[in-house]
């Protein structure tokens, strides 16, 4: 590969700065570097990896097994209790699980299930009784368990699920009901074979009072056969992630003991009372809900490695393969020497970095809340939102990614043998499991909107009549066009002048915070005495303006990641590193700022001048400096040939290129090769 990098050093800016890629691949690996090795370690071991072709039947019962071996190395312990033969090491936990993707989502996913949902919610939803009777078996994978949350006909809106779970005063136990087919539990893992125990969650009914949504533990199989009043389905074969036996429970007149409560944060004692820490309904199915966010962190995390394991497949493709020749004298051109296969994959690269960046911001801020370093009430509603925000945008670029890497390769990447194709069906799902990720940018939105709200909380008059004569203001330049007129005198015309008042991450920054800002205020307008109103005419507000609470709240979860992005940048310390990375990062905004241009061109952001100076300096500047650096660039992520097993990353498309051009240029060279049609012939 030296001769591509060469040559594009020669042809391009920026050729004389080189990557520290080692250095750059510890910062990539985040404060958990040791647990990310030693798990990536261990996934270079066969006995983890997926079996192409193989049968769903085949495929499941090997995941079963890998869990087995997964016990054996002890790697699913980290996040339990020490008192029971975990780590306590909750960050450490999810950096682990992240990877597994590597080996096989199916085995990710099925992991996640054993131990980051049903033994979790053991943990975090149940007390000491439940740790030291229930948990011993789902660590060790002696008691395989499902987390039957979701419903078929309810799956986002669990604080409405049917399930029920009515307490006998007289027997001291809850009696479990799905009264209605749409009731069933549905989607779960575990739950098609080898599923043994649920931690089932249902409506509390006591004494005729309906507690809503909490929790139980409910054996549901005595080895292969459903114990009494328990019936199910299998969902059989899936889009993807087909080693895992998803399937659906039902129950008819289920009893359990009073103490399969998981009662952390709401009881019934032995004379059938119930009782709460946490007084407000909502508030404590909302706590409850939320000690289970480490899902969608773990999802976003695994976005994140396969968004990279897809472009380290593409790019090094991408720099071997050739194609076309670019004088009729001349070496065919390597596919990423193209600025349309430097668009498609650089661009995506830029996100990835931004997504990698954030994505160890999540993680920190995750194990900070569940370690109890930052555990207070905001400290979880923060990151709660935070992880809404950060798994719908990664999760959604992952499958922009997967497709465009795949496409990319042509007919190679569509060759089940370079995992491409595989990853984008086993992650399609992950947009929608977890909080569906437009259900999930609501959550966000409503915090932004409370947010905004807060500004105006304890403000004096003269303090609120300044605020608004400045939006006032604001208004007026913006929608009189007077913003872009005044830009487009002071750039005279000059692209170069243009791109220089938007360059810097401050203009960055302006621009990406000035737009979530104007959308939440004009939403908050728009939303001004919804509480005064009926619930149905409040209901019908919030719909119509359901589009643009989405659109704002993924305009802020584009603007959390340029600031991770742009964070990190302080703690690069090789010069010629941080230089790459500046224009990577500047890469990710101008793109982004690119994307929403209508926007910022309508609300009179930019002058026409300075949007087209946004894409001409991403085509003509960032693109061909990156191009020299993108090699190095998916080398930092680390992965060794077992993590990737895709011949086409792995030098196979430079040895036929190479043994390509010898062959031309031997047979040039003898004289024997034949004369093109439309050559002038000798005598």
């Amino acid at each position: 590969m030296t001769d591509l990098v060469d040559r594009a050093a020669a042809v391009t800016p920026g050729g004389d700065v080189h990557i520290d890629v080692v250095a750059l691949g510890e910062t990539l690996l985040g404060r958990w570097k040791d647990v990310r090795l030693a798990s990536r370690e261990l996934l270079k071991r066969d006995e983890f990896h997926r079996i192409p072709g193989q049968s769903m039947d085949d495929h499941r019962e090997r995941a079963l097994g890998q869990l087995k071996l997964l016990v054996a190395e002890r790697t699913v312990l980290r996040a339990f209790p020490t008192r029971l033969g975990g780590f306590d090491d909750h960050g450490g936990n999810l950096a682990q699980f992240e990877e597994i993707v590597i080996a096989d989502p199916s085995l990710q996913i099925k992991s996640g299930v054993q131990w980051g949902l049903f033994a979790a919610a053991i943990m975090h939803l149940g007390t000491e009784y439940h740790h030291d009777t229930f948990l011993p078996g789902a660590m060790s994978l002696a008691v395989p368990g499902a987390f039957a949350m979701t419903e078929t006909g309810h799956g986002s809106d669990v604080s409405s699920i049917g399930t029920t779970a009515t307490y006998d005063a007289e027997k001291d136990e809850f009696v479990i009901d799905t009264p209605f087919r749409a009731a069933w539990k549905d989607y779960l893992g575990n739950a098609a074979l080898h599923g043994q125990a649920a931690v089932v969650f249902a409506q509390l009914i006591v004494d005729g009072v309906n507690h809503g949504v909490h929790a139980l533990y409910v054996p549901i199989r005595d080895g292969k056969d459903f114990l009494p009043g328990i019936g199910g389905d299998d969902d059989g074969l899936k889009g993807g992630l087909n080693g895992i036996d998803n399937g659906r429970l039902h129950f008819t007149g289920v009893r359990v003991p009073r103490t399969n409560l998981l009662n952390r944060y709401g009881d019934v004692d032995e004379s059938g009372v119930y009782t709460s820490s946490i007084t407000s309904p909502g508030r404590r199915f909302f706590t409850m809900i939320g000690t289970l966010v480490q899902g969608r962190v773990s999802l976003d995390g695994a976005a994140v490695i396969a968004s990279k394991m897809a472009l380290k497949i593409a790019i090094t493709y991408g720099s071997e393969r050739r194609q076309f020749a670019d004088s009729p004298e001349g070496d065919e051109v390597v596919l990423l020497d193209y600025q349309r296969h430097q668009r498609r994959l650089i661009t995506r690269l830029a996100t990835t970095y931004a997504m990698s960046f954030a994505h160890e911001r999540l993680l920190e801020t995750f194990h900070a809340v569940f370690s109890g370093e930052k555990a207070t009430d905001a400290d979880r509603q923060e990151l709660e939102t935070l992880a809404a925000a950060l798994k719908s945008f990664s999760t959604w670029s992952a499958l922009d990614i997967l497709q465009e890497s795949r496409e990319a390769c042509g007919g190679a990447g569509f060759l089940a043998e370079n995992r491409i194709t595989q990853l984008r069906a086993d992650l399609d799902i992950y947009v929608t499991f977890e909080g569906d990720n437009n259900v999930l940018l609501q959550l966000v939105a409503k915090r932004l909107l409370a947010d905004y709200a807060k500004g105006f909380k304890n403000a004096d008059a003269a303090a609120i009549a300044g605020l608004v004569a400045a939006q006032v203001g604001e208004v007026a330049i913006n929608r009189s066009g007077l913003r872009s007129f005044v830009q487009s005198v002071a750039d005279f015309g000059s692209r170069a002048r243009s791109i220089g008042f938007v360059r810097g991450p401050a203009a960055q920054r302006q621009l990406l915070t000035d737009r979530v800002h104007t959308m939440v205020a004009e939403i908050a307008g728009r939303l001004k005495g919804v509480g005064q109103l009926p619930p149905d005419k409040a209901a019908a507000l919030f719909n119509s303006n359901q589009n643009e609470l989405i659109e704002a709240a993924y305009a802020h979860a584009e603007l959390l990641e340029w600031e991770a992005f742009t964070d990190a940048l302080d703690g690069i310390s090789d010069p010629g590193t941080r230089q790459v990375l500046t224009w990577l990062r500047d890469l990710f905004g101008f793109t982004l700022i690119e994307k929403h241009l209508a926007w910022y061109l309508v609300n009179g952001r930019l002058s026409t001048a300075r949007a087209v100076a946004v894409t001409d300096y991403i085509d003509d500047r960032l693109l061909p400096r990156l191009r020299t650096h993108a090699l190095d660039l998916v080398d930092a992520f680390g992965f060794a040939p077992e993590h990737l097993r895709a011949p086409i990353a792995t030098g196979a498309e430079k040895q036929r290129q190479d043994e390509a051009r010898a062959y031309y240029a031997a047979l040039k060279a003898s004289g024997k090769a034949p004369v093109e049609e439309t050559a002038p012939r000798k005598g």
